[in-house]
This record gives C-alpha cells, structure tokens and sequence, in this order.
C-alpha cells in the first residue's frame, strides 16, 4: 500500500512539474538573439528576465535569430533552429542541456545546393518517434519551379513551397526533399502530433485575394505525404502568421502572430475540427513575434528566470 501512494504521489508531482509552459521568440527585427516567456495555463505569458536575450545570433548575412523554434529530442537535449537573415540559403542550428549554454551556433546547407533559391524562412525542427530521426522543415522560393501565384511579383517574386532534411545527429543530413506543395503560396508550417495523426497548422500567403491565415492539413506519418487540400481557414478576419501548437488539458492551443495588428493571437479545439477565438483571453510580451511553444518542468522555468 506504501508503494502505491508513494508511485502515486510520484506521479502526481510530475504531472504538477510538466504543467509549465514556455514561448521562444524574438523581437523587432530578430537582432538581438532569442527571448522567453513562460506560463502556467496557456494564456497569461511573462516575459523571463525582463525580455532580456538569452542568446546572441552569430550565423548568416545579416546576423538575425528571426523565428525561433526549439524543442527537446529524446536525450533530453533541446535543439533550436532559426531564420538566419531575409536572404540566406542557411539556417541556425544550435543545441542546449539547460536552455542557458548552448552550443557554437551552425549554419546548416539546407538550400545552397539550388542557386536560385531566394530564402530559408521560418525553420521548425520536429522529432519523428516512428522513424526516430528529426525532421527539419522551412519555406523557400525557387523562382519558375512551381506554378505561380497572383501578384506574385508584389510579394517580391515570392512564392514559397516547405522543404525538409532529416537528421539524426545534427551533423549529417539527408538530401533536401520538397515536404508540402499546395497549389497556393506556403509558409511558417508547424506539425503537433495528437493521437495517431500529425496535424501540420501552415499560412496561406497568397496575396490575391489576399488570404494570410491559418489552416490544417494532416497524416499519419510525421514526413507525410500530407493532403494538399487543406482546411478552410481557422483564424479570423484578421492576418496571421507564426502558427506554433501545444497541448493544453482538454485543448489544443494555437498561437500565432496578428503581425498587422502588432499582437499575438490564440485559438484552441477539443476535437481539430471546431475552433474557437480566444485572442481576447491571451496576454503575451509586447514585442513578441513569430515563436513556438513547449512544455518544461516549472524547475527548468525557474533556473532560466
């Protein structure tokens, strides 16, 4: 009887340590590295440090750590990629214990193999348990390889596909693989998985009409493929970009960046198919931009503040 109120309570506490919450993320124009904030429920968001950097970017042209996503492998080592610069044919790569030292930052070759590649935006890093090997994917665009868009040269001549490498170590890579080709304009995709599916949240960034919002597509496999006819939108009339999800209790939280409005956002769903709003009921960092969300032991919370 001892030992089962003793494996109980055990469980208990660590049940109680996993309900922390933090947000990576950066601020202005990514300069000044990475940024954290953390929460205990989901919607009420501090900045740690009094927003102060916790890393200096040191890779790519211009010198940025634009959208930050980190998450912890299997050793429990947290790994982080980023947006290295506007232009970069990289990403950042770099890996941490305790989220305070980390690594010599790298930049991974993820799109130096194609010239013409204009950009490698919005990386996110994902641990596939089935294949046990991480998956990295971002957004880039090669000019004339897939089928344009409307006022495509409005955007700049942007029009973006997602593509991926895996990794087992970080030190070797697999050949670049296009991951997900919608008929349509794609960035900043985010996977949860949940159950026996891998939901992939993505922006549609098409500009005319002009959609930028947020919609789901998913598989069974955590590499896809993944069904191009994706969802109807599952933010409101408003733009939004940066998706990043988490499991909440009962809810599944979506986050993402309202960037016109200089705001964060927020819905969340029981079942993935209905949604509801709570942008209302968030409060997040002023400042705070494209980031992603993970759950920590609220002792880890407290070394980082």
């Amino acid at each position: 009887m001892r030992t089962l109120l003793s494996c109980g309570f055990w469980l208990f506490c660590l049940t109680v340590q996993a309900q922390s919450y933090l947000f990576a993320y950066f601020t202005d124009n990514g300069q000044d590295g990475l940024h954290w904030a953390s929460s205990t429920d989901g919607l009420h968001w501090k900045s740690l440090r009094n927003g102060a950097s916790y890393l200096t970017p040191e890779v790519g042209k211009d010198k940025l750590m634009r959208d930050p996503c980190v998450i912890q492998g299997p050793d429990q080592t947290f790994h982080m990629v980023w947006t290295s610069g506007w232009n970069d044919q990289i990403i950042g790569y770099a890996s941490s214990k305790d989220l305070k030292n980390w690594s010599a930052q790298q930049a991974i070759p993820v799109m130096t193999h194609e010239p013409t590649a204009k950009n490698s935006w919005a990386p996110e890093v994902f641990y596939d348990d089935q294949a046990k090997q991480f998956i990295i994917y971002w957004a880039t665009t090669i000019p004339g390889r897939h089928s344009d868009v409307a006022e495509s040269e409005r955007e700049k001549g942007l029009n973006h596909r997602i593509y991926y490498v895996t990794t087992r170590d970080f030190k070797t890579f697999s050949d670049t693989k296009l991951f997900f080709n919608p008929t349509f304009s794609v960035i900043d995709a985010t996977l949860l998985k949940k159950g026996k599916w891998y939901y992939m949240f993505l922006k549609n960034e098409n500009p005319k009409p002009a959609e930028k919002n947020i919609r789901i597509t998913k598989s069974r496999n955590a590499v896809g493929p993944y069904p191009t006819e994706v969802s109807a939108p599952i933010t409101g009339q408003y733009w939004a970009e940066g998706p990043t999800a988490v499991q909440i209790g009962d809810y599944v939280y979506v986050y993402f960046d309202k960037y016109t409005e200089h705001k964060y956002g927020a819905i969340r769903s029981k079942d993935m198919e209905h949604w509801e709003d709570v942008s209302d009921q968030v409060e997040f960092p002023k400042g705070t931009r494209h980031g992603t969300v993970l759950k920590v032991s609220s002792a880890l919370v407290k070394s980082l503040e």
